[in-house]
């Protein structure tokens, strides 16, 4: 089984959505865990790379006060960071329940507890074509004030407008953008079931 280095992901990108190299296996070192304090590897197939490149929208859970998951639909971008896959969620200028994006309840819910879970699925009227990728892993706020986050921030703001042209309106250098560090990546195909 081929293995890609996750530094060459972008080149994998092409040959996983052109081809049907399913068993392509892309490793990722993903850095410390502060619940292990160690390092560990997440790996990533073609097919589950495919389903996340080709998505369009996915769906956030962070934990709410209580301990009941708290979903909302979201935008996302897939990214690098110190050698690392990360994905970037956006807090966009759509209508919210509160001006403040600080005070949204998914903000607060990582504030408080970094553990989140992101659901892309791939539906499609042929069964057969149906799959799903679920990332877990820790989520971190890129505040745009904060000087650690802004190279960080700006490449986020950087592939969300390059992915969603929406994003070329807003004004995303403004707003904080919500970081998913993958700890654990599972998926499911039809094809491969």
């Amino acid at each position: 089984m081929p293995v890609v280095v996750i530094g060459e992901l972008e080149a994998a990108f092409e040959v996983g959505s052109r081809t049907r190299a399913n068993r392509l296996v892309l490793r990722q070192f993903v850095g410390h865990d502060p619940a292990s304090d160690r390092r560990h590897v997440v790996t990533l197939t073609a097919a589950q790379l495919e389903v996340l490149a080709m998505a369009r929208t996915a769906t956030l859970s962070t934990i709410a006060p209580d301990g009941r998951p708290r979903l909302v639909p979201c935008c996302f971008a897939i990214g690098f960071e110190g050698g690392g896959l990360v994905i970037d969620t956006p807090l966009d200028a759509k209508p919210k329940a509160t001006a403040d994006p600080m005070r949204l309840a998914r903000v607060q819910d990582v504030r408080r507890d970094a553990r989140v879970t992101l659901l892309v699925d791939r539906w499609e009227e042929d069964w057969s074509r149906l799959a799903w990728v679920r990332v877990e892993g820790n989520a971190r706020l890129l505040l745009p004030w904060a000087p650690r986050d802004a190279p960080a921030h700006a490449s986020a703001v950087g592939a969300l407008r390059g992915r969603y042209p929406q994003y070329r309106e807003q004004r995303l250098e403004t707003l904080p953008v919500i970081r998913v560090v993958p700890s654990r990546i599972v998926g499911w195909s039809a094809s491969e079931a």
